[in-house]
């Protein structure tokens, strides 16, 4: 039986060309099969317009008729770990585009039927319904310009880890059960600090349709990062006019427990201030907020340590239908020009998540498995890594590889 790679000419000195850029990733794969395959399922993702269905991939890369096939295998079944192509994408997106925040973003994938991994009905507030769907968390590295995913979570309700079953069919492995998505969160972090050889970055993050967001709070602040969070409006918070960063004791002042949204009462804090911020397109834009310090009640600080206070800030507009989002964070002392930046980078991760679903096959997952849909996420996010910060000139020819 044939088999057909794309081929290349001479690598020129400064990009990478897709095969030196597959063969870096995926060195750790023990078979020459399994790494020719990894290089035409990423050079699919490259070149396939519209629908990136096996079919569809495998007609971009190959003219074997087995190709589908063998396409399929090695992402559904061939069981190859995904962290360490994972972690070398990491450092490779960091030699190349240092980040500015690790953003954060859930990923809504639509579904038909029963039978993907992880699938159930779930209500999703940026479409206003409810829609059977899986649901997975993405790691991006965030710049100004550039907005690079990394690493992925697939949120697994019970019914699909209690039932021995479902485990079986969907191959999930034994450690992997249930766990809310603040708790995927904080394992996106320390995975990804883990593997980062750069000096720490904040994290951002929308998390304002999370429930129990003090437990991600005080995950987030255990592992020693800096945040910013958009939190729900009417999570309680312990506001107080005596609060500072300073102050670590525990209160005896007098303080109220309000919702975040209350507390930021233009006639409860201070009056609103003026700061500078760039909007995604570039333009700088002057911006009233309002801000106060604050404590959550659901934070109690470890024995003998300190009290934490956070910032709670938002924006004033007066030319929007909706209220701006609130937003907590550990970094006090930041002027807030610095925070509204670092919130504006969530604008350029939605985008990028756009592109993904539309150009680079993000929704377009054909199998049922769990090892199946992380594989499927590594390429995708290395197709679009590749694209961003690569870009070589390339014309890729149908060679039979036995040749």
């Amino acid at each position: 039986m044939a088999a057909y790679r794309i081929a290349q000419g001479p690598a020129p000195s400064g990009p990478p060309t897709v095969s030196a850029f597959a063969e870096d990733l995926f060195a750790h794969l023990p078979r020459a099969d399994q790494r020719r395959w990894a290089e035409s399922y990423l050079h699919g993702l490259l070149v396939t317009p519209g629908k990136k269905s096996m079919r569809r991939l495998a007609a971009a890369v190959s003219n074997s008729p087995t190709a589908c096939q063998s396409l399929q295998q090695f992402v559904n079944a061939s069981p190859w770990d995904w962290g360490p192509a994972r972690h070398e994408l990491t450092r490779w997106i960091e030699s190349r585009q240092p980040a500015r925040a690790w953003t954060i973003v859930p990923a809504v994938l639509p579904k038909r039927g029963d039978h993907s991994v992880g699938v159930h009905r779930r209500f999703v507030p940026g479409l206003g319904r409810t829609v059977n769907c899986q649901l997975g968390l993405g790691l991006f590295h965030s710049t100004a310009g550039e907005h690079l995913p990394s690493d992925w979570r697939l949120l697994l309700p019970d019914q699909w880890t209690d039932d021995p079953r479902l485990r079986d069919r969907a191959r999930i492995p034994a450690p992997v059960r249930h766990r809310p998505l603040w708790a995927d969160a904080l394992d996106l972090v320390a995975t990804t600090a883990a593997r980062s050889s750069t000096a720490p970055v904040p994290v951002v993050a929308d998390m304002s349709e999370l429930p129990n967001l003090p437990r991600l709070v005080a995950g987030l602040s255990t592992q020693g990062r800096e945040f910013v969070i958009a939190v729900q409006e009417n999570m309680n918070v312990i506001s107080g006019s005596h609060l500072s960063p300073q102050n670590t004791r525990y209160l005896t002042e007098p303080a109220a427990t309000l919702s975040a949204r209350r507390s930021l009462d233009p006639h409860r804090t201070r009056h609103p201030h003026t700061a500078v911020v760039a909007d995604p397109d570039g333009r700088l834009r002057q911006s009233r907020v309002v801000s106060g310090l604050v404590r959550l009640p659901g934070v109690r600080p470890e024995t003998g340590g300190p009290h934490r206070t956070y910032r709670l800030f938002t924006e004033l507009r007066t030319d929007s239908r909706r209220p701006s989002p609130v937003w907590l964070t550990n970094m006090t002392h930041r002027r807030m020009d610095e925070l509204l930046a670092l919130t504006r980078l969530l604008t350029g991760t939605g985008a990028v998540m756009r592109a993904l679903e539309s150009d680079f096959g993000l929704q377009d997952f054909e199998g049922r498995s769990f090892p199946g849909w992380h594989h499927h996420m590594t390429l995708v996010s290395a197709a679009y890594a590749y694209s961003r910060l690569a870009r070589p000139a390339e014309t890729p020819v149908l060679m039979d590889a036995s040749a």
